[in-house]
């Protein structure tokens, strides 16, 4: 992207130098936004974790449900 402003710039008799300060600014002002929202950013390993975690917790709930229902099953006879 930066070589298409600088380009552009350079179309419509902007000074190199300047147009060249210009993309550079931008790529600055794109990369600091990106940095904001890189914590917020899922990667797959991340969600490869969660899908374990998520896994372990619905197996555990299950054996714990038909535990408890044995249970309750076996005090009520």
């Amino acid at each position: 992207m930066e070589l298409e402003i600088y380009r552009a710039l350079i179309k419509i008799n902007v000074p190199a130098d300047d147009a060249q300060a210009v993309a550079d600014s931008i790529n600055k002002e794109i990369d600091k936004r990106y940095e904001l929202h890189a914590t917020q950013l899922t990667s797959k390993a991340d969600l490869a974790e969660a899908k374990v975690e998520i896994i372990k917790w619905t197996i555990g709930s299950m054996l714990a449900a038909v535990g408890l229902f044995a249970t309750l099953t076996k005090l009520w006879h």
